[in-house]
């Protein structure tokens, strides 16, 4: 295809000939005898995003979820007002999701049968990293002695037991062209190989229209309750050993702690990464930086859950949520993701956060981590594989690109999705308004 008339970040003018990659830049340029045009009108092209840390499988199945976190249940009664009126699924299970303590105290077996109706139900923590199932539920999962119904998602020896809905990869894969994204990684710990031939499958076939990168099997989550350095440093030893990379959930200081440990003792390599830093004290940051690793973040959850943290977390350390600008000053490379769903699936909205550090209700938490606009959307642009090297508009580049409303200054001062106007995903526009 030719793009006529585009203006780059630089603010050049010029026409852009793209076939499964970007192949000629020019002024002037005269479309082929089979080449589709795409007239720019002097609108900004960018190279289209990649969400650095996404769950596609959850995305899906969040479409036909009831959601019960802090805004949409208060209490006990309400949260059982909202599971009566949640539709059963057509796995016969009630699927929740976005639970915190906020709204019934900490969740177990007995509480969810209190405030449940008499079919299976799962409700998962905001986090993604734990479920808990009433006792039908576990009854169906073969676990129906199970002390608390308390369940690790990462654990397949009870999700292994589940369905998973594949029908609305579609759906999310449409709402991601909208924002501009192209390319997502894939975070999910336990996918297998059927699941990365599956999403190639569905890539070729148009269903799903982003590349796909996975970060499995180099992917673990941790917990505080169960931290082993020696076999955290052995499993990254073993990674290494057969030439792959690790991706290591940290979304607590104890974590982030024992992973630099671990990853000191075993020796970190290129392409190796930390997932989250949700907390990052600030002895942490020299080491961060010395071993190399990139931090893919989610600034994204200053606005979605800043208020909470405001409210739970101690004052004298809310300055080590969700760093960013202090991570990028120690020379640690970061990238930006959103991860949807359990943050909000929007990437512009990310950026927006990683700018004014602004919570929903409009405090500002951690206003000295706040980077500047250019900053914010470069940390989209990176590379799958090699996360921290932006792609641009350039002969050899892939042909993966997003139009935008108005000049560079205009998107750089608002960054909003809404200025979309086409994504090109492979030479092809997969979407346009």
């Amino acid at each position: 295809m030719l793009i006529q008339r585009a203006r780059l970040l630089d603010g050049r003018l010029c026409d852009v000939r793209v076939e499964h990659r970007i192949v000629e830049l020019g002024t002037g340029l005269t479309p082929g005898p089979h080449e589709d045009v795409l007239d720019a009108a002097h609108r900004t092209l960018l190279p289209g995003l990649h969400d650095h840390h996404v769950h596609l499988h959850s995305a899906a199945a969040a479409l036909t979820s009831v959601r019960v976190g802090p805004r949409d249940a208060a209490g006990r009664d309400d949260l059982a007002r909202v599971l009566a009126a949640a539709p059963v699924g057509e796995d016969g299970w009630i699927r929740a999701v976005a639970y915190h303590d906020a709204v019934a105290g900490p969740l177990d077996r007995e509480t969810l049968d209190a405030v449940s109706p008499p079919v299976p139900v799962r409700v998962q923590h905001r986090s993604g990293v734990l479920w808990t199932l009433n006792t039908v539920g576990l009854e169906r999962v073969g676990l129906p002695d199970h002390p608390d119904g308390r369940l690790r998602s990462a654990d397949s020896g009870w999700s292994g037991a589940l369905a998973r809905r594949e029908v609305g990869l579609a759906e999310i894969s449409r709402r991601l062209a909208a924002y501009g994204v192209t390319g997502v990684t894939d975070a999910t710990p336990d996918l297998g190989i059927a699941d990365v031939v599956a999403f190639a499958e569905a890539h070729r076939h148009g269903e799903l229209l982003q590349r796909v990168h996975s970060l499995a099997p180099g992917k673990r989550i941790l917990h505080d309750d169960d931290l082993d350095l020696a076999d955290l440093t052995a499993w990254i030893g073993r990674r290494h050993d057969d030439d792959g990379h690790v991706a290591v959930h940290c979304v607590t200081a104890a974590q982030l702690v024992v992973t630099i440990a671990a990853l000191r003792a075993a020796g970190s390599v290129p392409g190796d990464r930390i997932e989250h830093a949700a907390v990052v004290p600030d002895d942490c940051l020299a080491d961060l930086a010395e071993l190399g690793v990139v931090v893919a973040t989610q600034p994204n959850f200053v606005c979605e859950r800043g208020d909470q943290y405001l409210a739970d977390v101690p004052e004298g350390e809310q300055d080590d949520l969700w760093r960013v600008s202090s991570l990028i000053a120690a020379d640690v490379p970061v990238v930006l993701s959103t991860d949807m769903p359990f943050g909000d699936a929007d990437p512009w909205a990310a950026m927006r956060a990683a700018v004014h550090r602004t919570t929903a209700s409009g405090a500002v938490l951690g206003a000295s981590e706040a980077v500047s606009p250019l900053d914010a959307l470069t940390m989209f642009l990176g590379e799958a594989e090699r996360p921290t090297v932006p792609r641009l508009v350039t002969p050899g580049h892939p042909g993966d690109l997003v139009l935008v409303e108005g000049t560079a200054d205009d998107l750089l001062a608002d960054l909003r999705a809404d200025r979309v106007v086409a994504t090109v995903i492979d030479g092809h526009v997969v979407h346009h308004v």
